[in-house]
């Protein structure tokens, strides 16, 4: 299933921004829901739902939410920041803690 279509079946979250944080509680990243981050958002807030952080099984249910953009960010690093973000996570396998704000 392509990205669009899957992003549809995900319940929407109300909130202007996703905080991401370290183990030691250092900011590390924001998620805005707004334009050209929505999408991300959504998927963020579910995964972070569903898990309670963003662990290593969440970040591969995220990558295969983003489906076809997850290969684009592979080929791409750069393009997709918070593709990439899951993609580094199932590296090092070190979860990030969220909230909604």
């Amino acid at each position: 299933m392509k990205f669009a279509d899957t992003l549809k079946t995900l319940p929407e979250f109300a909130g202007t921004r996703i905080v991401l944080t370290d183990a030691a509680g250092a900011e590390v990243g924001t998620i805005a829901n707004a334009p050209g981050s929505a999408g991300s958002f959504r998927v963020y807030a579910y995964l972070l739902q569903q898990y309670g952080a963003i662990n290593a099984e969440a970040a591969a249910e995220g990558l295969a939410i983003f489906a076809e953009h997850t290969e684009d960010a592979s080929r791409h690093p750069g393009k997709h920041p918070n593709i990439d973000r899951l993609i580094g996570l199932m590296a090092s396998g070190a979860p990030l803690n969220a909230r909604i704000e």
